[in-house]
């Protein structure tokens, strides 16, 4: 498909996977003010943080279902927007990478840090592009229903995605107005995590990380088989903070905006 040159360009990814209905919601919101490229995991890549495909090769397949250019890639977050930036958009760099709308939010530094879609914004400030993360949170119920069938959202639901991607749009609008100068020393994603429900008004509340730690047994839970296990997510214990947090935010039926600085986690 042939792009507007009128228009700013935007590569959109996600850790859901290029069938997700998330990032086909944000895809179409974007469009209508961006020249949007999709380079979006082939399959699930959730969880992952910023892992890189080191013993396989990694198939690339274009999609003519989007409405700009689009692959779907056989590899994680990170894969996606390495491979696109490098390969599949040489000499046409976007002026923004999205990652989003992830099925669930992604507050909490232990969330973040092990979150591909952060990862797939986080792989857009190391190449010196400005770079979004948008996650959505979701009723326990809806996030069940979204992982057991991928595609049928109530209308509620689909009503707040689309406001979240609305929000998403004015977000990186106001982005790309203000001057841009990446550094060496500069990796920074700008955290953007939605309420359930989320309206047009919903309103915006700058945060930071909440603080965070898993509950008892941690991620992992005992299959019934000698040394076996599976994952299961919990809830966790979030500590009070004398900050407005991420998580106070979205519980507060507030848009979160978290400034996430890769580059200053060392300190002397």
């Amino acid at each position: 498909m042939t792009l507007t040159t009128s228009k700013p360009s935007v590569l959109v990814t996600n850790d859901d996977g290029i069938d997700s209905v998330f990032l086909r919601i944000l895809v179409d919101v974007l469009a209508v003010e961006f020249n949007v490229s999709v380079a979006a995991p082939a399959s699930e890549q959730s969880w992952i943080g910023r892992a890189m495909t080191r013993h396989k090769k990694i198939a690339v397949e274009c999609r003519d279902d989007w409405p700009g250019q689009a692959w779907a890639i056989d590899g994680t977050p990170t894969d996606c927007v390495n491979i696109a930036l490098g390969h599949l958009l040489r000499g046409n760099s976007p002026q923004l990478v999205i990652s989003g709308i992830n099925l669930g939010y992604n507050t909490t530094l232990p969330l973040i840090y092990s979150s591909g879609t952060v990862a797939g914004a986080m792989e857009g400030a190391v190449w010196g592009i400005p770079s979004v993360a948008a996650s959505q949170a979701m009723k326990p119920e809806n996030f069940i229903q979204a992982n057991a069938t991928g595609v049928k959202f109530d209308r509620e639901l689909t009503h707040t995605v689309e406001s979240s991607a609305r929000h998403t749009l004015g977000f990186c609008q106001r982005l790309l107005e203000k001057p841009y100068h990446a550094a060496p020393s500069s990796l920074i994603v700008h955290n953007l995590n939605f309420p359930d429900p989320c309206s047009d008004s919903t309103e915006w509340q700058r945060t930071v990380p909440a603080a965070w730690q898993p509950e008892g047994r941690g991620f992992y839970q005992h299959c019934g088989q000698v040394n076996a296990f599976e994952f299961e997510y919990q809830r966790g214990k979030v500590s009070e903070a004398e900050s407005a947090t991420d998580r106070q935010a979205i519980e507060s039926g507030r848009a979160s905006w978290s400034v996430l600085n890769f580059s200053q986690i060392g300190e002397l």
